[in-house]
């Protein structure tokens, strides 16, 4: 087995991070309005289906889907910036937390972007 490229190793490591901040901003939305901090409406739990969207693309490294899911974040860290600032207790503490996780997922998401076409070239 030979070592991975730089380039190579780099991309799947912001893929990895990019799938699990997915995952965890995911489990976040759904767990924050079914369980820790519900609003009444458990509706709002399908907040997080967009998100669920580009997830097959991610996982099969379609570049356009990490290019929409960079750009879909910002919903969420408006959303989140909104609770942050206007909610209290336990709902603005997760509100802070889906905003960490947004522009985490967002950077990796460039980072991995950054990474493909130079892959793309040298194979």
């Amino acid at each position: 087995m030979e070592p991975l490229a730089p380039a190579a190793a780099g991309s799947r490591a912001t893929r990895a991070a990019v799938v699990g901040l997915l995952a965890a901003l995911v489990l976040l939305g759904l767990v924050w309005e079914l369980w820790l901090a519900p609003t009444g409406s458990r509706a709002l739990a399908l907040k997080v289906l967009p998100l669920v969207l580009p997830l097959a693309g991610v996982l099969s490294l379609r570049v356009r889907s990490y290019q929409v899911l960079s750009l879909l974040v910002w919903i969420y860290v408006a959303e989140g910036a909104m609770r942050a600032a206007s909610d209290q207790g336990l709902s603005a503490q997760l509100a802070a937390l889906e905003v960490a996780l947004c522009i985490a997922l967002f950077l990796a998401c460039v980072m991995h972007i950054r990474h493909r076409p130079r892959e793309q070239a040298r194979a």
